[in-house]
């Protein structure tokens, strides 16, 4: 008798691993902060409705001198600071619906241990090196200046009011010193120079290893970025900086610490063991960063590719870790077309938002639109954030549904028909740009399916108003109801098609049709710490494209989806005195 075959398991998938940069715990998160982790969240739910297991993780970046000097002047200590704004931070992100697997902090044991690791293997591979060298310094400060505690004119593009590190106008990357009239930021006063020894990082030792990553990696006008630095020559990189410092002490080198850009991306790295361990897995979540096999993507803005594309793989393959996969780098935003600024009333802080009644989806859908893959800047037009929600999400896309469903509500008892002949060859040449609208998700073009789903919504308002089911005779009601049913379909297609755009009008469009909301896994924290890794909540899959709601579904009775935006909500986003909004 032949013995029984069993099937092997099927083999474990690759998983996709996806971070934001760290938001700094020294600061408020604004709506500028948001055009990155509303872009990165899209690409994870995208990601999570293909059936992919994909994390998402992120930390608040908690060290340097600023986060000291922050606490000095409120009288508190940096912990205290730092854990009362990463609340805040966690607060606001769950309001914006942006689902991190784990949110940590680099003020953490899991990332101290990490640092060191990451360290150790410089030493062993003998890629440091200590040298002497001259550094601003406040003599009325009594401190070592950092990067982001002076401030001066370009030394390249001669723009003023750059800090020490990059210049935000040219992309430049220079030493403080080099700075044209420099002045510290706490005092105001000119820096003096004095020395000091420092530890150097040999990051020209990875020329060719990320000649070779970069072009693959990158889009290219990154990798044309980057030649300009190859062309000057790869400069050794400082790791260290002085006491006073808030952060982690590097091992056996007194009064010295390692630079905030050293153990910010390892804490990528340690978010992700953090929540491995919690989630009890047998294997450390940090081997999953060495295995290239698996998919690992940085979302970043434009200011810091420097760090992201030369010194964190530069990192990473010293340190027997693969390096990323995708880096996808955006622009700044600017409001109204000028430069966000406090003093001149252009500048949105997410709780201001947040205290208005607008809807956080209207701003993903408005962010998501303006964001083509590139990293040439977003500009949030106020005016024009108002006409494209009310025009296109309103007007184009729920417009479908609250005149196809109220009316299939009154004429058809909520029922849904079979297909009319037209309607369901419309309906199939919906659902074909799903390959396209997938490709643009992946690409992070996300303009490219916002452009897709208004142009299939402008379609089917077409086939709706030529039909014109509200004009024929109750004898002619089968084809009536197949019409408003035709269009109810295709609605819930293009409700798919942004279902990681939108995940409130998500869950307000699946009630309508009647599509049971998935419950939330359970989690052995509150949210927003945690979240199901592998499927977002109370959304579709990419899958349920391919299955129309059947003949005799019942649909719930039409409920509002969406209001439109009024002048007097966007002057609300301008005053910062806005009173809180009820919860949404």
């Amino acid at each position: 008798m032949p013995t029984p075959h069993t099937q092997a398991p099927p083999p474990p998938k690759n998983k996709v691993i996806v971070t934001s940069a760290l938001p700094y715990s020294n600061g408020d998160l604004h709506i500028g902060h948001l055009l990155e982790y509303l872009q990165s969240d899209t690409w994870v739910r995208f990601r999570k409705m293909l059936g992919d297991e994909c994390y998402f993780f992120c930390a608040d970046d908690t060290h340097g001198t600023p986060i000291m000097i922050a606490a000095k002047k409120q009288g508190i200590s940096p912990e205290e600071l730092i854990t009362h704004q990463r609340t805040l931070h966690l607060n606001e992100f769950q309001a914006f619906n942006v689902e991190f697997t784990h949110y940590s902090s680099t003020h953490s044991e899991h990332n101290r241990r990490l640092c060191n690791a990451f360290y150790q293997k410089m030493l062993s591979h003998n890629h440091l090196f200590k040298k002497t060298i001259e550094q601003s310094y406040c003599l009325t400060c009594q401190m070592f200046l950092p990067d982001r505690l002076i401030k001066g004119t370009c030394p390249k593009c001669k723009t003023p009011d750059q800090y020490g590190d990059v210049c935000e106008a040219c992309g430049s990357t220079y030493a403080p010193e080099e700075l044209i009239a420099a002045a510290c930021t706490t005092c105001h006063t000119p820096p003096t120079i004095k020395k000091s020894e420092h530890l150097f990082f040999k990051l020209d030792a990875f020329s060719q290893f990320l000649k070779e990553w970069i072009p693959n990696h990158t889009s290219q006008e990154v990798t044309q970025q980057l030649d300009n630095w190859f062309q000057q020559g790869l400069a050794a990189w400082n790791i260290s900086r002085d006491e006073p410092y808030f952060g982690f002490a590097i091992p056996n080198y007194p009064t010295k610490y390692f630079y905030v850009w050293v153990d910010a991306p390892i804490g990528y790295i340690s978010a992700s063991e953090e929540w491995g361990e919690q989630h009890k897995h047998t294997t450390p979540f940090s081997e999953h960063w060495k295995n290239p096999a698996n998919e690992i993507v940085h979302f970043i803005g434009k200011d810091i590719i420097y760090f992201h594309a030369l010194f964190w793989p530069a990192m990473l393959k010293c340190a027997g870790f693969a390096p990323p996969a995708r880096l996808f780098v955006h622009g700044f935003l600017t409001l109204n077309g000028e430069k966000m600024s406090k003093s001149k009333g252009t500048f949105i802080l997410a709780r201001t938002y947040l205290n208005s009644h607008i809807p956080t989806d209207y701003l993903r859908y408005y962010f998501i639109s303006k964001a083509n893959g590139s990293f040439e800047d977003v500009d949030l037009n106020l005016t024009d954030f108002k006409d494209k929600i009310n025009s296109e999400l309103i007007g184009k896309i729920t417009n479908l549904a609250s005149r196809s469903i109220s009316m299939l509500h009154k004429r058809a008892n909520s029922t849904l028909a079979d297909f009319s002949k037209p309607g369901h060859t419309l309906y199939n040449e919906v659902t074909a740009k799903k390959d396209a609208i997938a490709t643009a998700y992946r690409e992070a073009k996300f303009n490219s399916v916002i452009i897709t789903v208004r142009s299939l919504a402008e379609q089917t308002n077409k086939y709706f108003d030529t039909n014109a089911p509200w004009t024929k005779p109750p004898a002619e009601i089968a084809e009536v109801t197949a019409i408003l049913s035709d269009v109810i379909q295709i609605f819930r297609i293009l409700v798919i098609y942004l279902a990681p755009v939108l995940p409130e009008y998500t869950k307000k469009a699946r009630h309508v049709l009647n599509e049971p909301t998935p419950p939330k896994k359970s989690s052995p924290t509150p949210p927003p710490t945690y979240h199901n890794t592998t499927q977002p909540h109370a959304t579709y899959t990419w899958n349920d494209l391919n299955h129309p709601l059947p003949q005799g579904h019942l649909l719930n009775p039409y409920e509002h989806l969406a209001s439109r935006i009024t002048e007097e909500d966007l002057a609300k986003l301008l005053d910062p005195s806005t009173p809180p909004a009820a919860t949404q």
